[in-house]
């Protein structure tokens, strides 16, 4: 269960992110990133879109001109998901060195102290990650 927190998969970050704007961030847990992109989706809709866009929308009748932006936004955001998980599973790979011990947490991604077996700046148990993170290695050297 602890080993979820090293790996993400790019391709379920974007799916989550198409299906709400931000949902991918959450689930990468960018808290921040995602209200980021819900205020510019929010921000996008008040100034470029027309009001009567929306109605028409709603009546089914909807011009895809004048709903553009949101779209462009949309898009930019599991964009964003899919390569924040890239960099994500990246970051996690090189900071395992070769005994095994990582050198970086893999849920905030800052320097771990070596001599406790949490993540000092997050709190994140990383004593198991270091058998997760081994044995994900090992498993892809011998395919």
């Amino acid at each position: 269960m602890e080993g979820s927190q090293s790996r993400k998969r790019p391709l379920l970050a974007a799916l989550l992110g198409a299906l709400a704007t931000g949902l991918g961030h959450l689930y990468l847990r960018r808290w921040r990133r995602a209200l980021g992109w819900l205020v510019a989706l929010f921000a996008v809709s008040v100034v470029f879109v027309d009001p009567a866009a929306f109605e028409a929308a709603g009546q089914g009748s909807v011009d895809p001109l004048a709903l553009a932006p949101l779209v462009l936004v949309a898009t930019l955001s599991v964009l964003d998901a899919y390569a924040l998980a890239h960099v994500h599973n990246a970051v996690a790979q090189l900071s395992v060195t070769d005994d095994g011990q990582l050198t970086h947490c893999p849920n905030c991604g800052r320097e771990l102290d070596p001599d406790i077996e949490f993540c000092h700046w997050c709190t994140a148990d990383v004593s198991e990650l270091d058998v997760v993170a081994t044995t994900d290695d090992v498993g892809s050297e011998s395919e």
